[in-house]
């Protein structure tokens, strides 16, 4: 994978798109949550605006995600900073590739459940959420430890694009 001097416009733009579609895939869940079990109790389900919209948020999200992977695997990504030690870059590195799994893997079981009826895949669903709740929490916790403690500037790499 070739290291980029920077993130591109694009490969910012879709990290805050997606940090966009996560915040109200969170506070607006309960209202899909509750068609789901209305519907496999075998009761009339009314999702509302809000559940068709958790939907296409989850679609969307998943895109970005495979979207941001791509350029990655095309463009690399910018060197860790040199005051990282061996047990940070690891732990960015993982955190970063769980984040994009459980993302992935998030909207793939979200997507059996409601369109499959899946109680299994909902549960699995919910399971995850969780887990990106975790990996969020250590990604901003990085960022701000590096940013603040450490003092690399790490955070401007997600707000200006290289040149």
């Amino acid at each position: 994978m070739p290291t980029a001097q920077g993130y591109s416009r694009l490969h910012i733009a879709l990290h805050w798109l997606v940090v966009a579609l996560i915040v109200p895939q969170f506070l607006f869940n309960e209202t899909i949550a509750e068609a789901f079990d209305a519907t496999l109790e075998g009761r009339v389900a009314d999702p509302g605006v809000l559940g068709p919209l958790h939907v296409l948020c989850g679609m969307a999200i998943a895109i970005a995600v495979v979207w941001r992977i791509a350029l990655r695997v095309k463009n690399g990504v910018p060197e860790a900073p040199a005051a990282e030690s061996a047990v940070q870059k690891m732990i960015a590195t993982g955190t970063h590739l769980g984040l994009y799994l459980v993302l992935l893997l998030t909207a793939a079981t979200g997507s059996v459940a409601w369109f499959g009826g899946v109680e299994t895949a909902g549960d699995v669903h919910e399971a995850m959420t969780t887990v990106l709740l975790i990996l969020v929490g250590l990604h901003v916790a990085g960022a701000l430890y590096q940013q603040f403690v450490l003092k690399t500037n790490i955070m401007d790499r997600m707000r200006t694009p290289r040149v």
